[in-house]
């Protein structure tokens, strides 16, 4: 099966022809203004403009946008007509609670589960995120694919 080759190294499956469904959170608009992220971000959003990657972007991205500066909002605004625009659906508040209950998350990062939640019922492969390192461990990762 063919696949998307990010440009951290890693190969993700998907069918050809298809862009790769990809969910960003918030940190990855910010990121772009960060020097720590700047490069990787802008990366990303060539990627996502030249139509290698489906952005996938929520109601809970966009609530976190705004009170963001004003350059990251222009960012935002740039984007939304390359962006599959998704709604928090009660199966996404259902799977948020889950992985509450189960301890995957923390109740103080209860919205970056919201954000995996929201992605994996839109069954995105990836999230781009530069904030969620509480959550990339390997010793999680079954607990929230199982």
């Amino acid at each position: 099966m063919p696949r998307a080759k990010l440009e951290m190294g890693f190969q993700i499956r998907h069918f050809p022809g298809m862009p790769l469904r990809v969910y960003a959170d918030t940190s990855v608009f910010g990121g772009v203004f960060d020097a720590e992220f700047e490069e990787p971000s802008r990366k990303f959003f060539e990627q996502v403009r030249s139509g290698s990657f489906q952005l996938v972007i929520s109601d809970t991205t966009q609530a976190e946008v705004l009170p963001a500066p004003e350059m990251v909002r222009q960012w935002w605004d740039e984007f939304l007509p390359f962006a599959d625009y998704v709604d928090v659906s009660p199966m996404s508040i259902a799977l948020q609670e889950a992985y509450l209950k189960a301890g995957v998350v923390t109740p103080k990062r209860e919205a970056d589960a919201l954000h995996v939640a929201v992605a994996t019922v839109q069954r995105c492969r990836v999230i781009v995120s530069w904030s969620f390192q509480h959550i990339v461990h390997f010793d999680k990762i079954p607990l929230r694919t199982a």
